[in-house]
């Protein structure tokens, strides 16, 4: 299966009764960059679904805005809102185009956040699995491929350590943030979207998977490359600490049903704990692992000195610095494969930022990357699909209009919101018909050969 995805690109935010999201929220209050309008795919997207026809794509990853379907978080469906993703499901279906759904993107109804304090508190676990609730039974008999939570890693860093990004709740000294506890809420809220994933898990196989949908569910997470930054014991001791922080936080406890010894460690009490009922819940509730993944890290140690903060956060926890280095995927699917039972996995997001149309560099990444994921199958990984993103340029989540990972470019002054190709549009185009030299052809047919029998 090879796709593209695209999350945050329908935009209409108030529109039809959409109500706000914490992401809404946290972009108006800080005066950023928006998704208001971002690429308006609300309104064209049988314009956008003719352009993957011409591209080849097979399938198409999008993601459904709770606030849109279910505005204040429970109670009524906006009928409205219902209609537009049956549409967009629809429309995709009737051109040859597999969708893949993801229920949570970051954008909670802010309702829930005012109510109770959204995911810090337990209370979202039920909410959540009612909106999937609908989701499942609205969409699931035409959606066959569901992730609950995208990056869920990232978000939860993001959004209750650092608060950069939505609901933006933090502790830290010179942030922005009204409210927070960047010591606890970071692996309060983890804990809990483990939960809520395990519970809308376990509802869609056993009232909709195994009763007529058929169909697989899984969970996202965000997964560098890992390596030492030097040869030394402490740089290697603390590449495994921020694998079992960055990977094993999630993977642990999906795969295992716990969380890994390191971090029980480390974070002590802070961490919660899994009943032994909740463990067996969480413990083998995905389908599948879906990985967004752009880059490497190299890791250095860091020691607690006294001149830092006397609260400790995930960076302190993790004792590990990681600057930005540019390397392959083929490390995580090799670790994944032999630490975490070889799950299947989809790569669900990869791509570089660019914006010229001639976008050489962005060709040349993902001939290496795509080429990555061809040795890791050869090698034994049980990798089932591959996603670029994104299918056009979009509101991001850091960089917001700064940074185009589209295939094709966006006008957003434009107020029709033009999208026009890039090179790596016509090259990825070429490559899923076959027309191109990139991979030799049998490595190309290898490939979606894979997919098509594993997916």
């Amino acid at each position: 299966m090879f796709g593209l995805s695209n999350s945050k690109w329908e935009g209409a935010v108030a529109e039809d009764g959409r109500k706000p999201s914490v992401w809404d929220t946290l972009c108006h209050f800080r005066n950023i960059s928006n998704g208001d309008v971002t690429c308006d795919g609300y309104h064209k997207y049988k314009e956008d679904v003719k352009l993957m026809v011409d591209t080849g794509l097979d399938a198409f990853r999008f993601s459904i805005s709770w606030s849109r379907l279910i505005p204040n978080g429970r109670g009524p469906v906006n009928q409205k809102g219902l209609q537009v993703y049956k549409n967009l499901i629809q429309e995709l279906i009737s051109h040859g185009i597999e969708p893949l759904v993801t229920l949570y993107h970051y954008d909670h109804p802010q309702h829930l956040e005012d109510e109770y304090g959204g995911w810090v508190n337990n209370m979202m676990i039920k909410d959540f699995t009612a909106y999937a609730d609908v989701c499942f039974r609205e969409f699931g008999n035409y959606v066959k491929f569901w992730t609950t939570i995208n990056e869920a890693n990232v978000f939860t860093i993001g959004g209750y350590n650092d608060g950069d990004t939505p609901p933006g709740r933090c502790s830290l000294p010179g942030k922005n943030c009204l409210l927070g506890n960047s010591s606890t809420e970071t692996y309060t809220v983890g804990h809990n979207l483990l939960l809520a994933h395990a519970a809308a898990s376990r509802l869609y196989k056993q009232k909709y998977k195994d009763n007529k949908q058929g169909g697989s569910i899984g969970f996202g997470l965000y997964l560098m490359g890992l390596i030492p930054s030097t040869s030394s014991i402490d740089d290697a001791i603390a590449t495994q600490r921020a694998k079992d922080f960055y990977f094993g936080w999630f993977l642990g406890p999906l795969i295992y049903g716990d969380y890994p010894d390191t971090m029980k460690t480390t974070v002590g009490s802070r961490l919660p704990v899994f009943l032994e009922e909740e463990s067996e819940q969480v413990k083998g509730s995905s389908d599948f692992i879906g990985i967004n993944h752009y880059f490497a890290a190299s890791v250095t140690n860091i020691k607690f000195k006294p001149s830092l903060p006397t609260n400790p956060d995930f960076y302190s926890d993790m004792g590990a610095y990681y600057p930005v280095a540019p390397w392959t995927m083929e490390a995580v699917l090799e670790y994944i494969k032999q630490s975490y039972d070889n799950p299947p996995v989809y790569i669900l997001e990869n791509g570089t930022p660019m914006t010229q149309q001639k976008d050489t560099h962005r060709v040349e990444y993902m001939h290496a990357y795509i080429g990555g994921v061809l040795k890791s199958i050869r090698n034994g990984s049980d990798t089932r699909g591959y996603f670029v993103w994104s299918f056009m340029d979009l509101f991001e989540l850091i960089g917001r209009y700064d940074y185009g990972y589209g295939l094709y470019s966006v006008n957003f002054s434009d107020p029709h919101r033009k999208r026009s190709p890039r090179l790596s549009a016509h090259w990825y185009s070429d490559f899923l018909k076959g027309k191109t030299s990139f991979l030799d052809y049998q490595g190309i047919k290898e490939l979606q050969s894979n997919f098509s029998h594993s997916s």
